[in-house]
């Protein structure tokens, strides 16, 4: 019993990524600008898995260091629900998804 115990202790488990919403170029929405801003996309994290909720809009990922350094960049698109990251990123890192106008802000650790 305490065997399983601590395995259930020590397995990492899906942690929701929180993200900042904000828009990158306010001149190209014009007068159309929402009164709420959009809602933040659902995603989550589980070692160096990242997971999107099923019909997501196609983004750009960037992966930036604590000097804000970009040190991975992909394009998700609306089909997929995974990405894994490298294995080769340890530590804090900035994530940043680019969705038209809109730039999603959230930190993730590996």
């Amino acid at each position: 019993m305490m065997s399983c115990l601590m395995l259930i202790t020590h397995a990492k488990a899906k942690c929701p990524v929180e993200f900042s919403v904000q828009i990158i170029d306010k001149d190209a929405i014009g007068n159309s600008m929402p009164k709420a801003p959009l809602a933040p996309p659902t995603v989550y994290i589980e070692d160096y898995v990242l997971s999107f909720a099923v019909g997501h809009p196609d983004y750009v990922l960037s992966i930036k260091d604590e000097d804000g350094n970009e040190v991975y960049a992909t394009s998700v698109f609306s089909s997929e629900t995974d990405v894994t990251l490298p294995s080769s990123l340890s530590g804090d890192y900035c994530i940043e998804l680019i969705c038209g106008n809109w730039k999603f802000t959230g930190y993730i650790t590996l």
